[in-house]
């Protein structure tokens, strides 16, 4: 049968995005830093092999040997750079190709926001008449809010030929009288500073105190003594 109609071709397998491409390129530029790292390990140990040799053959096989790794190190040198250059490129593509993707739904949503804006225009309420209209029944309204305030808080029982420019000459007077009364009150001297007047001296004999270990004889005929030499 498969001979008759043949075989079912097999599904093709998907591309790669830019993004696997960068991530395989990424991966080989790895493997050829670790061969490069190897190779440098490898001509470290011939550079002291031909150290050690002594000159003639053995020395310049040991020469040859280092310069076939250091051809293969700059040959891994070298598509290394060229990994790095294509590595470079996928990226600046894939930056482009994001940067266009936003770009597309930027414009998508500005295009929807600008239809909702129009269709939001063409409702009654943004009528230009009406919003002026509305402007007006709230101005009126203000004015008739001020006024009943006003009228609220209107005094009674006052008297008709109160004058309001006399109770504020009135007003200016008491504030003269409080300015001179705090000026007075700056130049006097304070309670705390003021001398108070001393205590009257004692009238009388004057009382002697007896000292320590008198009896109380002792103690009176002191007294006695004192009082005699005062007078």
């Amino acid at each position: 049968m498969k001979r008759l109609f043949g075989a079912k071709k097999a599904p093709a397998a998907p591309a790669k995005t830019l993004s696997d491409t960068a991530t395989g390129l990424e991966q080989r530029t790895r493997a050829l830093d670790a061969k490069i790292a190897a190779l440098d390990r490898e001509l470290a140990t011939h550079r002291d092999a031909i150290k050690r040799a002594r000159p003639g053959a053995g020395q310049d096989a040991a020469k040859r040997r280092a310069l076939v790794v250091l051809k293969q190190r700059k040959l891994y040198e070298q598509q290394r750079e060229q990994l790095y250059g294509q590595r470079f490129n996928v990226e600046q593509v894939a930056f482009a190709s994001e940067q266009a993707k936003e770009t597309v739904e930027t414009v998508r949503a500005m295009q929807s926001a600008s239809k909702e804006l129009k269709s939001a225009f063409k409702s009654p309420a943004f009528d230009l008449n009406e919003i002026d209209k509305l402007n007006d029944d709230m101005a009126e309204l203000l004015d008739l809010g001020e006024e009943v305030q006003n009228t609220l808080g209107r005094s009674y029982n006052v008297p008709d030929d109160l004058d309001e420019d006399d109770l504020l000459d009135e007003l200016d007077a008491l504030e003269l009288d409080m300015l001179d009364e705090e000026t007075e009150l700056a130049g006097a001297v304070p309670s705390y500073l003021q001398d108070e007047p001393l205590p009257a001296a004692p009238e009388g004999a004057p009382v002697v105190l007896p000292e320590a270990g008198m009896t109380p004889a002792e103690a009176a005929a002191g007294a006695k003594e004192e009082i005699r030499s005062t007078a």
